[in-house]
């Protein structure tokens, strides 16, 4: 999608560099237009299609979390449940107690771990995302700049 972009951009550079200058003047040339309008709007249809990966990235990201939840809240209950059971004998509950203990700290553990990698991936994934887009319209409105000034001259 990035190569996609940085394409239309630079075709759209070549075509500006590229371009006959208007007579007496070396400042403003002559652009067919069209093409220009119809390489600013592929530019512009490619945008959201970063932004929606970024979206689904975040969506997926929540969705891991709320298994990882899921899964320790099931692990925590079943815990639960096996202490109940074994409440009669004080020898019994203190294993099971500790059972409990530790099967809930490692679901914890696992779910803290699993929620940290999740946001780590994201937050690179949106930083990428982010920079792609900044670059994106910088490059944007420096050519928008050159066209402007190009047109008032």
């Amino acid at each position: 999608m990035v190569a996609v972009l940085e394409e239309l951009i630079n075709s759209l550079y070549d075509m500006i560099q590229e371009a006959r200058s208007v007579p007496l003047s070396t400042e403003k040339c002559m652009l067919d237009r069209e093409k220009a309008l119809d390489i600013l709007d592929e530019i512009r249809t490619s945008m959201p299609k970063d932004l929606e990966m970024a979206r689904a990235i975040v969506e997926k990201r929540n969705e891991m979390v709320a298994a990882g939840k899921k899964e320790a809240d099931d692990l925590r209950r079943k815990a639960e449940d096996y202490v109940r059971k074994t409440v009669n004998e004080s020898a019994l509950l203190a294993e099971a107690q500790q059972k409990a203990d530790g099967i809930v700290s490692n679901a914890e553990q696992q779910a803290v771990q699993l929620r940290n990698a999740v946001n780590n991936y994201c937050n690179d994934k949106l930083s990428a995302t982010e920079a792609c887009a900044q670059a994106m319209l910088e490059e944007i409105r420096k050519c928008r700049q050159q066209f402007d000034s190009a047109n008032e001259k």
